[in-house]
């Protein structure tokens, strides 16, 4: 029985952990040049792949030496910089939008006097809206006293018919 309950505790763990791993899904690197040899923008990644409203998306981008710009519905026009020791790659940091819908978004990047779009690059997912909800009444509510009053006379129910049972167990 142990066994069981710690293998059913290791996979729901597993389980947890795997679905919530964002998956980093990129574009097939491409590199265009035109005749003055300027590369175009190739391989959008942002990571995480799933992220909340308010929080951090990291957006790199190969074929972007000189740095450039990320635009997106879900987020403000973020400056892309390069990254040192990285032949052609820029980075950026966006800030999701706290009012951003949950769904799938593109993102746009503008570099080089070129312009590549990644659609679904990432998607927002919602969060919970805290507030007051219940909690406005003060005290019980005459639900609440009929639950717990049901709650109780169960418990004590169960408690007499255990009771009888074991005294019933020491007669014979």
């Amino acid at each position: 029985m142990r066994n069981s309950r710690a293998l059913a505790a290791a996979a729901a763990a597993v389980a947890v952990l795997g679905l919530g791993a964002p998956v980093a899904v990129a574009d097939a690197p491409v590199t265009v040049s035109d005749g003055g040899g300027v590369a175009s923008p190739s391989n959008i990644v942002a990571l995480p792949s799933v992220i909340a409203r308010g929080g951090q998306l990291t957006i790199t981008v190969d074929g972007c030496p000189n740095g450039g710009h990320a635009t997106s519905n879900a987020f403000s026009r973020t400056h892309l910089t390069p990254v040192s020791g990285a032949r052609g790659t820029s980075r950026g940091t966006a800030t999701v939008n706290s009012d951003a819908r949950p769904g799938s978004y593109d993102i746009t990047v503008h570099c080089s006097g070129r312009t590549l779009t990644r659609s679904g690059a990432f998607t927002v997912i919602g969060g919970v809206r805290g507030g007051l909800g219940g909690s406005s009444t003060t005290g019980a509510t005459p639900t609440d006293m009929a639950i717990g009053g049901g709650l109780v006379a169960a418990a004590v129910a169960a408690g007499g018919v255990f009771w009888m049972r074991r005294r019933a167990e020491k007669r014979i």
